[in-house]
């Protein structure tokens, strides 16, 4: 598998690297469209926004540099990107001057089934909860414990994704997509200002949709209101967009705002 660690070809990190201490660190998931990374520009505000809350140094022009060039190198598939606070001794004090380690990991577009977005989705109700934590919330942190947790509650091949709420009980996301649901012609997602992943495909959604005169909400989204949307869609960076048909026994048409909207992401991905 093609890896950097610092712009360099590498497979090996020191062991006393604070992402795998602390899950002190941050990482991007971009798909490579003929050596192109795809909404480049959208992960590295989300990267520097990150930082930023972090209190994390990062060198946004080394960072571009290098996913261009590895995204070169790797043609066609998904860079993972992760950046951490680089080496430190035992204890959560943060080390003055801090070192980042940017990593760079490749792998194949994964192999979703074409019906997933043609004929929607089955959302497993997951138990796990996410917790309320703002000084976080939005970001794409390492630690990511809430969501293997919740992965973990289903093993078959019916449903492709679960449904995550918060620890109130409000609708926030999927467990490694974000949620949109539509009513009344109107675009909905969830605020994501206590928990969740600000996904960098749901930004560029809700600016399509509003370009196009399209009205968009973000707001707290009860369980209710989900069960009564006229549509329901997940969307990441990876696979674009699927329909929602179905969570427990409840179901869902795929609508025509969610048709409209995943036109935009086969242009963006050829998904």
């Amino acid at each position: 598998m093609l890896s950097w660690v610092d712009g360099q070809p590498a497979e090996l990190l020191s062991v006393k690297d604070r992402g795998l201490a602390y899950g002190d660190g941050l990482f991007e998931t971009i798909a490579v469209k003929a050596g192109q990374p795809t909404l480049l520009e959208r992960h590295l505000a989300r990267l520097a926004e990150g930082c930023a809350r972090l209190r994390m140094p990062v060198e946004l022009p080394v960072v571009r540099a290098q996913v261009l060039a590895f995204s070169q190198q790797l043609g066609e598939g998904v860079v993972k990107l992760i950046l951490t606070r680089g080496d430190g001794q035992r204890g959560y004090a943060v080390p003055q001057p801090a070192k980042p380690r940017l990593i760079l990991q490749a792998s194949a577009k994964p192999a979703y089934p074409a019906a997933h977005a043609e004929h929607g989705v089955r959302l497993f109700p997951c138990v796990t909860r996410l917790a309320e934590q703002p000084v976080l919330a939005g970001l794409k942190h390492l630690n990511r414990l809430e969501q293997v947790l919740a992965r973990s509650e289903w093993h078959d091949a019916e449903h492709a994704e679960g449904l995550m709420l918060d620890t109130s009980g409000r609708v926030i996301e999927g467990v490694y997509s974000n949620l949109l649901l539509v009513s009344a012609g109107v675009l909905m997602t969830a605020d994501l200002s206590r928990c969740g992943v600000a996904g960098v495909m749901r930004a560029e959604l809700l600016a399509q949709a509003d370009a196009q005169g399209i009205e968009c909400q973000v707001r707290d989204i009860s369980y209710a209101e989900l069960l009564a949307a006229d549509e329901v869609m997940l969307c990441n960076s990876v696979y674009g967009i699927w329909p929602v048909r179905a969570l427990l026994a409840h179901g869902w048409p795929v609508g025509p705002l969610t048709r409209k909207l995943q036109a935009i992401t086969r242009d963006l991905l050829d998904c």
